[in-house]
C-alpha cells in the first residue's frame, strides 16, 4: 500500500499535540527517498493571497510548497529536467505520478533512474530570503 505515514510532512497543534494535517510525498517510497530534508517558512502572496508557505526540496527529485496552515499543496516542481521517475504531480490529488519506465518491479530492470536510490536534494540547508522572495 501507501505507507501513509511515511514520507510524509505532518503538522500538529502545538497546544494539544493533535495532528492538523499530513501530506505524503511519494505514496509506497519504493525508492527509500526518506525525505528527511530540510522544512523552510515563509510568507508569500500567491495570486493576490497573503500565505504562509512551508517548502520543501526532496529527495524525490521534488520541491513541494504547501500551506503551512491547511497542508494544501500550492506548488510542485521538478528540482530539474533530469528528474524521470515522474511524469508529473497530479495537483488536485498531490500525488506525484510515476513514470514505469523507472520504477522498481520484479520483470523490468530499471536503469538511468534520476534521483537515484541517494535521492536528488539531501540534507543540506537551503534558505529563503524574504527581500527578494527567492530561496
Amino acid at each position: 500500500g501507501d505507507n501513509k505515514w511515511t514520507m510524509t510532512i505532518m503538522a500538529r497543534n502545538a497546544d494539544t499535540g493533535n495532528l492538523k494535517w499530513g501530506y505524503q510525498k511519494t505514496p509506497h517510497d519504493e525508492w527509500d527517498y526518506a525525505g528527511v530534508n530540510v522544512m523552510m517558512l515563509s510568507d508569500q502572496k500567491i495570486d493576490g493571497k497573503d500565505l504562509k508557505l512551508v517548502t520543501h526540496p526532496d529527495r524525490n527529485g521534488i520541491i513541494y510548497t504547501l500551506n503551512r496552515v491547511n497542508g494544501d499543496l500550492v506548488r510542485a516542481d521538478f528540482l530539474d529536467d533530469t528528474v524521470n521517475v515522474w511524469t508529473h504531480v497530479d495537483m488536485k490529488t498531490g500525488i506525484p505520478v510515476r513514470n514505469p519506465e523507472y520504477g522498481t518491479r520484479m520483470d523490468h530492470k530499471g536503469k538511468d533512474i534520476c534521483p537515484s536510490a541517494m535521492g536528488y536534494h539531501d540534507q543540506a540547508h537551503d534558505s529563503y530570503d524574504p527581500e527578494r522572495g527567492l530561496f
